[in-house]
């Protein structure tokens, strides 16, 4: 099913259980994990888009529920790369996967497409000519160079299982320490989306934009799975001075070639 609203004044909850809820039969699991990406993606596109209008399209077959929610705004990467004056518009992607991201502080904490995407078993964010994606298969986040299907604003795809024994409770143990404490604390930092054009991260420059916001958490894993070498400078910034300035942040290297643990080893040594 289909429908196309005006932004101005739009609710999504009202717009989730009036137009779309009833006409689909879902598992609770399922129903709570779709409830939560309908409601979160339809209100950034409210409150983040800077458009007028936002076309929702849901489906249900024998084997998935598959949602996309697209506005006609300025594109979610645009606004990210003007709010946080990033070099470069790929950057925007990078720090959309670390979590805690919002260019809205005062009403939004920024967990709503980290939690989403990590929900379903494929999400995909369209917008720019560039695309965010990430797989239940796997935990690394992916981005492509990627025309706007829509031709503007930005466009959010998902899909789940209705088999899916997953659970939104599931994911957000995943990144909290709950029970005790369900504050989104830990976080996985794919590093070659630190990476833009050719070149390797080598400076510290490219340290210092990478640990934006890493105060945030208190558990940032690091995966280099694609990244072959790492310069020395950027070494000691990120695990010498950084680790030095923040020892309540705790930062876990993953997937290093042996190069990477040469100078992940060399920086800790000199702490």
């Amino acid at each position: 099913m289909t429908r196309l609203y005006n932004l101005v004044g739009l609710e999504e909850d009202v717009v989730w259980s009036n137009d779309f809820k009833p006409y689909f039969s879902l598992g609770s699991n399922v129903q709570n994990i779709v409830n939560h990406g309908f409601t979160e993606m339809l209100n950034n596109a409210i409150d983040h888009s800077s458009g007028t209008e936002v076309f929702i399209w849901a489906d249900q077959d024998k084997t998935n529920f598959s949602l996309i929610v697209s506005d006609n705004g300025v594109g979610i990467f645009k606004k990210i790369t003007a709010a946080l004056d990033l070099p470069d518009m790929r950057l925007a992607l990078f720090e959309l996967s670390k979590g805690k991201l919002t260019t809205d502080p005062s009403r939004h904490s920024g967990e709503g497409v980290f939690f989403t995407s990590r929900m379903f078993d494929s999400f995909a964010i369209n917008a720019n000519d560039l695309e965010f994606n990430h797989d239940d298969k796997s935990d690394k986040d992916l981005i492509h160079e990627e025309k706007n299907v829509f031709n503007k604003g930005t466009a959010v795809y998902m899909r789940i299982g209705l088999n899916s024994a997953r659970t939104a409770a599931d994911i957000y143990a995943q990144f909290t320490n709950a029970p005790e404490d369900f504050d989104f604390s830990k976080t996985i930092v794919p590093m070659k989306l630190a990476q833009y054009g050719d070149e390797q991260l080598m400076s510290r420059s490219q340290a210092k934009r990478l640990i934006s916001r890493f105060n945030r958490f208190k558990t940032i894993i690091l995966n280099f799975q694609g990244v072959h070498e790492i310069g020395q400078a950027f070494a000691d910034e990120l695990f010498r001075v950084y680790s030095s300035d923040h020892p309540d942040v705790t930062l876990i290297p993953e997937e290093m070639s042996d190069q990477v643990e040469k100078m992940w080893k060399r920086a800790i040594l000199q702490r």
